[in-house]
């Protein structure tokens, strides 16, 4: 069967994976405002609509932990086939949810789906991408990720006009199945898709299918030409990084805590910790709440725009985190998603005032403070922006490409793990957070910012041109995180002596070795 080798294809196609997760994040935040699913689910508020949010990163985090596992065993490739099959398993079950706790065990079940894909799509898309483009092609997960919230929102957008529209106090639960329903499509195409796409060269060599992973890297990487150096100079660095793997013969779950390991299983678990306690959760999941707050007569259109600045502005991620690096994205988007929420709290602290009616999601708003509600709308929208052209692409770029072969399933489970721990905990924990300290909730996530700032200032290195394989240079140098690494690569040298024929590769000598071990 003929494989697409196009990696720009590759890392589009699988990043489908991510966008099932923005599916999800716009399925529910579409259909909080509408009676539909008021009505059905008995207004869920507070802990009860937090407990019904956070049951799929509740179910993610259980996923992401197994992912490591599945593709360890069966590759990365089938592990997000397998995740896709349990997508569909999970949007049937919401789909035709009768109460709570279906919606529930369907939204845990969707979760496991979106724990393996998060943790799995960027390794298989580091693995096979080339140096300079890597950070694009992992940052293609991101981008999916916004997509899948646009169109899903969309969708949503139009279904909450089903049997009379929003405001109909007797609206029909056609107006969240549908969404649910549509949402199965992605994943069908993700499963039957990927048998058309290859297996990770570095998986395969792991495994000692020599044959194969050189012909994979010769497709993606050489234009179909095995001979060609660069082609033979990464067969060469993966191999060697195996043998010496190999050698140390160590367990890689006790390789994760020894500290050289350790720090960048630390960096890696920050990087996700942040990017969830940042704040981006409020605007995603809530931002129909931060609206309302805000006195926007119309939410769900406001909130839309913000889903399409999401989209729009992932773009330059895509085209400079290659040329501008990691690292400045990191410490710039902290410090200005600081400054956005700090803004925002303040003016709904000073020009907004108590919501009387308990049966409201939220506790505080702003009324007829026009200028004020434009202007928190402003941040919100800057908040996003800014969020989408950093730590948005980066947090999904960087755990995948700072650790060595053996354990980078393992370390990157972990760290996506990280993630959706306090994604859970913040989608349980924002609703009730809005009704009780309202707009003091904005100061808290801007002082996480702030020290998030701090934090990838003193820890986070510039990993951008270097292959996946010499992170080791970059991390045991003893160089601080702010200073460069030096530049260049081996891989480039390596090309340059075997097509000056000063170096030769035998292709399969692993497997030769191990016969006569």
């Amino acid at each position: 069967m003929k494989k697409v080798s196009n990696i720009y294809a590759i890392s589009a196609f699988a990043a489908i994976g991510g966008g099932l997760f923005g599916f999800d994040i716009s399925s529910m935040s579409g259909v909080l405002g509408t009676n539909a699913y008021k009505n059905y689910f008995n207004n869920p508020l507070g802990d009860r609509q937090g407990g019904i949010t956070c049951a799929m990163p509740a179910g993610s985090f259980v996923g992401s932990l197994a992912s490591s596992w599945i593709s360890d065993r069966w590759g990365r490739k089938v592990a997000i086939q397998i995740g896709a099959v349990i997508w569909i398993i999970g949007s049937v079950i919401q789909c035709a949810a009768q109460d709570v706790g279906m919606l529930v065990v369907g939204r845990i079940i969707a979760g496991l789906c979106v724990g393996i894909a998060s943790s799995v799509v960027p390794v298989y898309q580091a693995e096979l991408a080339p140096k300079e483009l890597r950070g694009r092609m992992v940052s293609m997960q991101q981008w999916a990720i916004t997509w899948g919230i646009l169109i899903q929102y969309f969708i949503q957008y139009g279904a909450s006009f089903y049997d009379g529209g929003p405001n109909n106090p007797t609206q029909g639960p056609g107006a969240f199945r549908i969404p649910w329903a549509i949402q199965i499509v992605p994943a069908i195409i993700l499963f039957f898709g990927l048998f058309f796409f290859p297996y990770s060269p570095r998986w395969l060599a792991a495994k000692d299918r020599w044959e194969e992973a050189l012909r994979v890297l010769a497709d993606v990487h050489g234009k179909g030409d095995a001979a060609d150096p660069k082609v033979l100079a990464e067969y060469k660095e993966i191999e060697d990084a195996i043998r010496l793997e190999r050698e140390a013969a160590t367990s890689s779950y006790a390789e994760l805590v020894k500290p050289r390991m350790l720090k960048r299983v630390v960096l890696g678990m920050s990087v996700q910790m942040w990017s969830q306690l940042c704040g981006m959760n409020i605007m995603m999941y809530y931002i129909v709440y931060v609206m309302q707050g805000a006195g926007i007569n119309d939410p769900l259109l406001s909130a839309s725009i913000q889903y399409i600045i999401n989209v729009v502005m992932t773009v330059p991620a895509l085209i400079y985190i290659d040329k501008l690096g990691r690292r400045p994205a990191l410490i710039v988007g902290s410090f200005l998603m600081m400054t956005w929420l700090f803004i925002t709290g303040a003016i709904q602290g000073a020009y907004g005032e108590p919501v009387t009616d308990p049966s409201q999601p939220i506790t505080w708003h702003m009324v007829n403070k026009v200028s004020q509600a434009k202007a928190v709308t402003a941040c919100s929208y800057l908040f996003v922006a800014t969020f989408a052209t950093t730590w948005g692409p980066v947090s999904w770029t960087m755990p995948s490409e700072v650790f060595p072969h053996k354990v980078r399933a393992k370390a990157v489970a972990l760290s996506t793990a990280s993630n959706w721990a306090w994604n859970c905990g913040l989608a349980f924990a924002v609703p009730p957070l809005l009704r009780s300290i309202n707009w003091k909730m904005y100061m808290i996530f801007a002082a996480f910012n702030g020290a998030a700032c701090i934090h990838m200032f003193l820890t986070a290195p510039e990993t951008k041109g270097k292959t996946l394989e010499e992170m080791d240079i970059v991390f045991d140098s003893g160089i601080p995180a702010w200073r460069s690494v030096p530049k260049g690569s081996r891989l480039d040298e390596l090309s340059k002596d075997i097509e000056e024929g000063k170096l030769k590769v035998s292709v399969g000598a692993m497997v030769e070795e191990k016969e006569t071990m």
